[in-house]
């Protein structure tokens, strides 16, 4: 007579299921944007992106509308592509999200640039003014929202000149394409400055952690 044999019944509890998601493979697009978009030297690049086209239109302010209207909108495009790529470098999906919908605000009114460069001054003045309010609107969101943010008040400082230029421009509409020149550039100077002051900070922050 044979005794059977019963499975040992299991006095612990059964065991849960990682509710981590599983990590991202190496050479995940992702994960080469967020590498690429959170280094200094992608800050730096979006700085002198914003600082060359100023000192040129500050240099030959006597170009004409057209010109202007084609510049501008090729400083859209890039730095929508900056802010595109550096949205992958935050960590929160709400930082993210912020950083997708400013990235999608500059590529579009570089599209509209671009479509007619032959706009009035007040149309591209309209442009460049709620492009520049409400990526400094949305920036100093996450300035204030991201508790854990290095360097809060330098990005909250940018924030509030992008602020600052764009009521600027829209309050104070030029009447001839050498006034919106001269505008245009002094405060794309200004925002270069400062985001080139960010990326020597965070330079800095990153030479200090290693």
């Amino acid at each position: 007579m044979t005794a059977s044999h019963r499975p040992e019944a299991r006095t612990g509890p059964e065991p849960l299921p990682d509710p981590s998601p599983p990590a991202a493979p190496a050479g995940d697009p992702s994960e080469v944007l967020a590498g690429l978009g959170g280094s200094w030297l992608w800050l730096l690049g979006s700085a002198l992106a914003t600082l060359v086209p100023g000192v040129l239109v500050l240099v030959w302010p006597d170009e004409t509308l057209h010109v202007l209207a084609v510049l501008i909108g090729l400083y859209l495009l890039v730095i929508g592509a900056f802010r595109f790529v550096a949205s992958f470098a935050r960590e929160d999906h709400g930082e993210r999200l912020t950083g997708l919908l400013v990235s999608m605000l500059y590529v579009l009114a570089g599209v509209l640039c671009l479509r007619n460069p032959l706009q009035t001054i007040a149309t591209l003045s309209l442009i460049v003014g709620i492009v520049w309010l409400a990526s400094g609107i949305l920036t100093l969101y996450t300035a204030i929202a991201a508790k854990g943010l290095p360097h809060r008040g330098f990005l909250f400082g940018v924030a509030v000149l992008a602020i600052v230029a764009g009521v600027v421009v829209l309050a104070m509409p030029a009447e001839s394409a050498r006034a919106l020149t001269r505008l245009v550039g002094l405060w794309l100077v200004l925002l270069g400055l400062a985001e080139l002051v960010l990326a020597l900070a965070w330079r800095a922050r990153l030479t200090r952690s290693e």
